[in-house]
C-alpha cells in the first residue's frame, strides 16, 4: 500500500525501461525492472510484461499480439466458470473474434477434457484459452496443451485467480507449457493491482508492442511498484506458508458448507475458492442477495452460475436475465486476517435461512 500510495502515481513513463518517451524515468526504470526480474524468478518465465492495468487487459494484449480479427477462439463457457474476457459475446473478444465454448461435465463439475479435444478438432481454433474465474479444481494444463497442439492452436492460460498458488507451488504451473500465461497481480499473489503477461522470447516483442502502443499509453508506475513489492514478499517462505493455509482453509470452508447440507460444485475444492450449488435446495434462484449469507470475515463471496445450468446464450454477471445459482466463496481474506498463523474457525452460520436447506425440525406451515 505504501508503494501504491507513493509519488510514483504522478510519474508519466510511456515506453519501457531504457526506452521511455519522457525524461527523468530512471527511478521508474528501476522499479519496473525489479518487478520484471522478481516475476521471472517467481514463475520461471522467459519474458514478463508487468504494464497491463488488469488481467483482462493482459488477455487483450495476447489477442492483439497473436491473433487477427475474425480468428477462432475456444474457451470455457462463462456459465461453467470462464471469464468475460475469454470470449463472451458482450465483451470485446466476442465482438472481434469467432468464439466457441467448451464446458464442464454436468455430473462431476470438472472440465470435460475429452469433450474439449473433440470440439477443438471440429472447430479448428486459432487459440484455446484455459484458466478460469469460477473453477475450484486444479487445471490440467498438459491435457489442454495437447488438445491445442493437435490442431496447431496457440494456448493462453489465464491464472488470474491462482497466481499466488502457482508461485508457491500449491497449483501446477502452465509456464513452459502454454504459449502465453496471463494473470492478475492482486488476488492470491497479494501484490499491486493490475495484470501481467508471461511468454517465451519468441513472443516478447509482439506482446510488448501489443501493450504499448497497441492498447495502452503510460503505465501506472505506482501499481507496478506495488507489484514489485508484492512479488518480493511472495519469494519468502512466509508466503509459501500463507498459500498452503489458503488451500487448507478453503478445504475447511468446503467441509463446513457440506456439514450445513449444501451441495458443492465438483464436490469440493483444490484451490482457494468454493462454489455452492443451490439448485437441489433452492429451485427458485435466490440471486445476488445470497452473497451476504456467508458471515464475514470468513470469506469473500460473489454470485455466479452453476456449470450444469447453461443458458443458450451466456449471461454476464449482474444481468437480470441470468440469476446466479452458485455463491462463490474464497479463503484468502481470512487467511491474511489478524491471526494469519492460525487457521480460522469458519463461520458458515447463515444470517438468514434463505441460502440453506430447510431444517427438518422447523415446520413449514
Amino acid at each position: 500500500m505504501d508503494a501504491q500510495g507513493s509519488t510514483l502515481t504522478n510519474k508519466y513513463a510511456e515506453g519501457y525501461p531504457g526506452q521511455r518517451y519522457y525524461g527523468g524515468c530512471e527511478h521508474a526504470d528501476t522499479v519496473e525492472e525489479l518487478a520484471i526480474d522478481r516475476a521471472k524468478e517467481l514463475w520461471g518465465a522467459e519474458h514478463v510484461n508487468v504494464q497491463p492495468h488488469s488481467g483482462s487487459q493482459a488477455n487483450m494484449a495476447v489477442y492483439i499480439a497473436a491473433l487477427e480479427p475474425g480468428d477462432k477462439i475456444l474457451s470455457l463457457d462463462l456459465t461453467h466458470g470462464g471469464h468475460l474476457s475469454h470470449g463472451h459475446h458482450a465483451n470485446f473478444v466476442g465482438e472481434h473474434f469467432e468464439v466457441q465454448h467448451y464446458e464442464c461435465d454436468d455430473e462431476t463439475g470438472y472440465v470435460d477434457y475429452e469433450g474439449l479435444r473433440e470440439q477443438a478438432e471440429q472447430f479448428d481454433p486459432d487459440m484455446i484459452v484455459s484458466g478460469y474465474s469460477a473453477y475450484p479444481r486444479e487445471v490440467e494444463w498438459e491435457r489442454i496443451q495437447s488438445a491445442a497442439a493437435a490442431v496447431d492452436a496457440l494456448h493462453l492460460a489465464d491464472i488470474a485467480h491462482i497466481t499466488g498458488l502457482v508461485a508457491a507451488g500449491e497449483h501446477d504451473s502452465p509456464v513452459g507449457i502454454a504459449d502465453f500465461v496471463t494473470g492478475s497481480t492482486h488476488k492470491t499473489i497479494r501484490a499491486g493491482r493490475g495484470g501481467m503477461v508471461m511468454c517465451g522470447e519468441e513472443w516478447a516483442e509482439a506482446v510488448d508492442k501489443a501493450v504499448i502502443p497497441g492498447m495502452q499509453g503510460g503505465p501506472l508506475m505506482h501499481n507496478i511498484a506495488g507489484k514489485a513489492v508484492g512479488f518480493k514478499e511472495a519469494l519468502t517462505p512466509e508466503f509459501e506458508e500463507y498459500a498452503a493455509r489458503v488451500v487448507t482453509n478453503a478445504e475447511a470452508m468446503a467441509e463446513r458448507l457440506r456439514e450445513r447440507g449444501l451441495d458443492l460444485v465438483s464436490g469440493g475444492t483444490d484451490t482457494h475458492l468454493v462454489l455452492a450449488d443451490l439448485r437441489p435446495s433452492h429451485p427458485t434462484p435466490p440471486g445476488r442477495t445470497s452473497r451476504g449469507r456467508w458471515r464475514r470475515p470468513a470469506s469473500s463471496s460473489t454470485p455466479t452460475r452453476c456449470p450444469a445450468r447453461r443458458a443458450r446464450r451466456s449471461t454476464p454477471p449482474g444481468s437480470a436475465s441470468g440469476r446466479p445459482r452458485s455463491p462463490r466463496g474464497g479463503s484468502p481474506p481470512a487467511t491474511a486476517g489478524p491471526s494469519p498463523t492460525a487457521s480460522p474457525t469458519w463461520s458458515t452460520r447463515p444470517r438468514t435461512r434463505r441460502c440453506w436447506p430447510p431444517s427438518p425440525r422447523r415446520s413449514t406451515n
